[in-house]
């Protein structure tokens, strides 16, 4: 069930992948879940508009290493641009691109990006197909569908078979519900049944069992797991069978990887909102992050770690 999974070519040690998560898949926490035994990990997504314009802040979010195989997230719904991105030497690391065309968020929406493509088949047919002329693996994570009466999983997922995608990833929730209720296991079958590519199901997925559930309710070649991440990154150690070291060791080591990359200011607000990821749950878990979050310095964060975990 859990095993080694290859797409187009690119061989994953397994197929339980790291969902790209906006404002969190930053590479020092991509590399912490690749250590504990995440078979693939994602980029936050990342605007080609952005990639376009020479945007350097949407060039930081491209930051890598070189593990191999590794997978960035883009959006956008211009085809010329997306194919220039995926073309360009900001993506040129990457083993795999995904094109996110699940995203609810009304900020994307409005744009006409996202989930929103999901409602034009002929622009999104043509962005899917762009991006594949590039040269390099194509992949494509999309909901459901838009709404509870209109549920297009199947119809979608041959759209992105045949216009070149190489592995689908299918979040079971439909648009409207965001992250609220239980995936549509159902969905996500129509959607492996429809196409012979690899099928990644995503959503709901917080333990081990969670994912047996998925794949055998399903049919999905793989998991992809999101926010139960954020709460436990040891969640992969129960793929893998990494032995992982103690919390507070791999929240330091993070948390210094994170201020040599990206600095002082953006370490210290970032490590305080992972650190309060971690910590819930705990005895004390309110009281820390009180603490953490009145934190003004990484030293503060660190010394307060030390203390939490």
């Amino acid at each position: 069930m859990f095993a080694p999974i290859e797409i187009a070519g690119m061989v994953c040690p397994n197929n339980v992948f790291l969902a790209p998560l906006a404002g969190y898949t930053n590479y020092p926490f991509r590399k912490l879940c690749s250590s504990l035994g995440a078979g693939l990990t994602f980029t936050e997504m990342v605007s080609c508009k952005g990639l376009a314009y020479g945007g350097a802040e949407t060039k930081k979010l491209l930051f890598c290493g070189e593990e191999t195989p590794k997978a960035a997230q883009i959006f956008g719904n211009d085809p010329d641009i997306m194919r220039a991105a995926c073309e360009g030497e900001d993506l040129a690391p990457f083993d795999l691109i995904d094109v996110n065309m699940g995203c609810p968020m009304p900020k994307i929406v409005r744009n006409g990006e996202g989930s929103a493509l999901m409602e034009n088949f002929p622009l999104a047919e043509k962005v899917i197909a762009a991006c594949a002329k590039s040269g390099k693996r194509v992949s494509v994570k999309f909901r459901i569908g838009i709404s509870e009466d209109r549920k297009i999983a199947a119809e979608f997922a041959r759209l992105c078979a045949g216009a070149g995608a190489c592995m689908i990833t299918v979040h079971g929730r439909v648009r409207e519900k965001i992250y609220a209720g239980a995936p549509d296991y159902a969905e996500i079958a129509a959607a492996k049944n429809a196409v012979s590519i690899p099928v990644i199901a995503n959503g709901g997925v917080w333990s081990k069992k969670d994912a047996e559930t998925m794949l055998s309710r399903t049919g999905a070649d793989g998991v992809m797991i999101a926010r139960a991440a954020l709460y436990r990154p040891q969640v992969f150690t129960e793929f893998s069978g990494i032995a992982p070291a103690p919390m507070k060791d791999l929240f330091l080591a993070q948390l210094r990887e994170t201020r040599a990359l990206y600095g002082e200011r953006f370490a210290c607000v970032f490590m305080r909102k992972m650190a309060a990821f971690y910590v819930k749950g705990k005895a004390g878990a309110t009281e820390a992050k009180r603490r953490l979050f009145q934190a003004q310095t990484t030293e503060e964060v660190e010394s307060l770690a030390a203390l939490i975990f």
